[in-house]
């Protein structure tokens, strides 16, 4: 029997404030994230959401992170199913969403997820790093915390 992996939580999305991420954060030029790793490639991007419809909003942040998630499962899948193990846990990721719309310095909380695989945080974060979402209104950068609770399903 195979096993499946899926993630079957979101937890709640946090629209932390600019200063509470730049205390942890170093600054770095406006330049596109660094393609993940050649060995961990991020799953096919499906562009079927037009994000240009949509409002600068919690839910429509939150609908974005819903219709990529296959893409995180499928992260989750290829780097988890190997385990001799039950593998599941918490991952946190942070990313900035750019005036643009554009991701920016998406990247795992180490200290705050309890899934520690390399694999499976270079893809979430390719995944991550080549999300679109709507433009803020107000044209500023807008920094996120996004925890994902990832389960093994028999």
């Amino acid at each position: 029997m195979k096993r499946a992996l899926l993630p079957v939580l979101f937890l709640s999305l946090g629209l932390a404030s600019p200063l509470a991420l730049a205390q942890g954060s170093s600054k770095k030029k406006a330049t596109p994230a660094p393609a993940a790793p050649a060995t961990t490639p991020a799953p096919k991007k499906d562009d079927g959401l037009d994000v240009s419809r949509l409002p600068f909003t919690p839910d429509s942040i939150r609908q974005v992170m819903a219709h990529h998630m296959p893409r995180i499962q499928e992260c989750y899948e290829d780097h988890m199913v190997e385990k001799d193990k039950k593998v599941e846990g918490l991952l946190r990721t942070t990313f900035t969403i750019t005036a643009e719309g554009t991701v920016r310095s998406a990247k795992i909380d180490k200290h705050g997820s309890t899934l520690k695989d390399a694999g499976l945080n270079d893809c979430v974060v390719a995944v991550l790093s080549s999300m679109d979402f709507p433009k803020p209104p107000d044209g500023r950068d807008h920094p996120i915390e996004y925890p994902f609770n990832l389960k093994a399903i028999e």
